[in-house]
This record gives C-alpha cells, sequence and structure tokens, in this order.
C-alpha cells in the first residue's frame, strides 16, 4: 500500500469510526480537531450525505460586508495576487473570508469550467462551518490556528474532491477579522501549503496594521534577530504613548498586549524605560536600542516615524547599545519614580513593580550610582 493510499484509508476508518458507528478516532493519524468539527456538525443534526447548497448572502449583507472588511480587502489584494501568481501551476487557488467564513476576495487559477470550483470562489458565498460543515475556513476561524484538511476529513460527502490549507488572519487588537485558505479540487495532498497560508496571512496583518493611523512604529525582535523583516513584531503607539495596535508576532514577544482587545495599553505597561525614549530614538536613522521590558527580558527596537517605515528593511543588530546603554535606560526610568515619590522608596518600588528590597539591591549593588547618590 503506498503513502497515499494508506492515508486515504486512515481517513475512511477514522469516518467510520465518528461519523457512522458515532465513536471516537482511534488512531493518531488524524488531527484530534477533524473530530471536534465532525461532532459538532453531528450535534446539529447534519449527515455526511446531505447536499451541500453552497448558498450567498443577500445583495444588502454583501454590501455591508465589503464595507466592514474594506481595510483588510485592501491591505490583502496585492498579496493575494501574489500568492495566486505563486500557486499558478499547482491547481490550488486562494480564498479570503471574513471573520464568519464569508468570502470577500479570491485569487489564482480558478477553473471556472468546474462547478465545485466556481461555487465555492464566489464573492459572497457562505462557507462557515454552519453552512458547509468541516473545512479548513471553518476549522481556522473556530480552532484559530493553521490547518490541513484532505479529501474525507471534510465532514460532508459533497466536499470529499477539496484539499486545503487555512490559516486565520488576527487584526491589530488581536481578535480573529477571518482567514486565508488554499483550495486544490482532486489534486494531490500538500500539507506544505499550510506554512504557506500562515506567512502570507502573517505579512496580510502586518500590512492591514501599517495602514492604521500612527504616529510611531516599533519593530521588534529578540537580541541577535535581524530587524526589518516580516518576522518583526510591529507595535503601532500614537503621540502619547498609547498603543493602537500589534501584530500577533508582538503579541508571543510582549503577552500584555493581549490585553488590546479588551482595556487601553500604554508603552509604559510594556517597557521598563521612559516611552519618551523611544520617541527620541526615532530621530536617529536605522539606529536600534535595547528595551527592558518588566519581566526582566530585553528586546531589540527599531522606532520609526510614518515616513521612514518604508526605508526600515534588513537592519542589522549586532550594533545595538550595550547593557551600559540599558543600565541608563533603568536608571532614568527609577530616577523618575524616586522623584514622583518625593523619595518614599516604598512608593517609588511600588510605581515600578519591583520590590523595594529589588530597588535597594540595586543602589547598594552600585548599578545606579547616579541615582545613589541623589538619595545620600
Amino acid at each position: 500500500m503506498t503513502s497515499i493510499d494508506a492515508r486515504l484509508n486512515h481517513i475512511a476508518v477514522a469516518r467510520r469510526n465518528v461519523l457512522e458507528d458515532r465513536g471516537s478516532l482511534q488512531n493518531s493519524h488524524i488531527d484530534s480537531w477533524i473530530e471536534r468539527s465532525w461532532k459538532r456538525c453531528l450535534s446539529k443534526g447534519y449527515e455526511p450525505q446531505t447536499e451541500v447548497q453552497f448558498a450567498q448572502i443577500s445583495n444588502q449583507d454583501l454590501r455591508r460586508v465589503e464595507v466592514e472588511n474594506h481595510d483588510l480587502i485592501r491591505a490583502a489584494k496585492p498579496l493575494m495576487d501574489k500568492l495566486g501568481r505563486a500557486i499558478a501551476n499547482t491547481n490550488y487557488f486562494a480564498i479570503l473570508t471574513n471573520a464568519q467564513g464569508i468570502v470577500i476576495d479570491a485569487n489564482g487559477p480558478i477553473d471556472q469550467t468546474d462547478k465545485r470550483a466556481r461555487l465555492i470562489s464566489r464573492i459572497g458565498v457562505d462557507l462557515s462551518e454552519n453552512a458547509v460543515g468541516t473545512t479548513a475556513i471553518g476549522a481556522a476561524l473556530t480552532e484559530l490556528q493553521p490547518v490541513w484538511v484532505h479529501r474525507g476529513e471534510h465532514f460532508f460527502n459533497d466536499n470529499t474532491a477539496f484539499s486545503c490549507a487555512g490559516s486565520p488572519l488576527f487584526g491589530s487588537n488581536g481578535q480573529c477579522i477571518g482567514m486565508l485558505d488554499l483550495t486544490g479540487i482532486m489534486v494531490p495532498e500538500r500539507p506544505e501549503l499550510k506554512h504557506l497560508t500562515s506567512l502570507t496571512a502573517r505579512t496580510i496583518e502586518n500590512a492591514l496594521l501599517l495602514q492604521q493611523p500612527h504616529n510611531l512604529l516599533l519593530r521588534i525582535n529578540w537580541p541577535g534577530q535581524p530587524l526589518g523583516e516580516d518576522t518583526d513584531g510591529l507595535i503601532a503607539l500614537n503621540s502619547d504613548g498609547s498603543i493602537l495596535g500589534a501584530n500577533q508576532t508582538a503579541r508571543f514577544m510582549v503577552p500584555q498586549l493581549t490585553q488590546l482587545s479588551s482595556s487601553a495599553v500604554h508603552a509604559s505597561d510594556l517597557f521598563a524605560m521612559p516611552f519618551s525614549m523611544l520617541f527620541d530614538s526615532s530621530r536617529r536613522s536605522h539606529a536600534a536600542i535595547e528595551v527592558p521590558l518588566w519581566s526582566g527580558l530585553r528586546l531589540i527596537a527599531l522606532a520609526l516615524r510614518p515616513e521612514n517605515e518604508r526605508s526600515s528593511l534588513h537592519i542589522r543588530t549586532d550594533s545595538a547599545p550595550s547593557s551600559h546603554a540599558l543600565r541608563d535606560v533603568e536608571a532614568e526610568m527609577i530616577k523618575q519614580a524616586v522623584d514622583q515619590a518625593r523619595g518614599n522608596i516604598a512608593q517609588a518600588a511600588r510605581d515600578l513593580g519591583i520590590s523595594r528590597a529589588t530597588l535597594y539591591r540595586k543602589l547598594v549593588a552600585g548599578k545606579l550610582n547616579k541615582v545613589g547618590k541623589l538619595l545620600n
């Protein structure tokens, strides 16, 4: 038995166990989220043999969806065009949906003579799990992670000719705003496309964030890593240091950014340094700085004014300021806290989010001599 035959056999066994016998997966060849999706479909009373309608939303609803997703469509358009060209010889095509699984754009080699391709690539067609069962689209929007779905892993029999990869798209506040899908019909299985959708989705998110009005953009990465790539964390700020948005990579690096979906976040909540120093740094073209987080970790950051963002690619960080510069930043931060607390060490420590013992230890160790002299 070939690996292709074995794969299809594993899927067939899983379908019998879950969809016919109403049992559970009994092997590790099928992802557990597939079972969760199948069982959600069964709980709704769906049956695999039911015909799928691929219904479009009304013209009125479509106009509303297009207005609501205008920024996403605009940010994704050039990337969808590039993606369409990249997959032109694979018989896969790209679909972009909103957060409810409604198609808002499509690109690539769509065979309009194939009814199946024509139906699912129409703008306004509902491809959510509620409408068409288990697919990469419904799964990515539910699981909020990149997925791969092949042939019989789709719930409805009508969809078992499809193979598709999907990745969710996140807005600047961390909320899911849609997903990117690559679909082929009766094509070889290409699970590596899950990686391609994931990378492209992150690039779309970055483009969407950069469209948002802001006064300062921070490109962040770990020390030793390059800046100016699509893999950077991005944080957009307004003039008073409030965080306007961030990309998914930045949220992984700085967990406090996940609060953006529910509350306001300020740069001083993230970085253990005066936020004004970020704006000062932006006046030095292509000068990366080392910034401390309240966790004790450090990042490399490039602060950019909007007019300088497009010239910020491929910045080296091996000449970033040393730990001496970081100590100067820390000294300035503590000096400001002590001044504001009128010399009250306990209050200053509370304001800084550290213990009084830690603050004393820094002073006694002589790491902040300038501040120490002020307290004598």
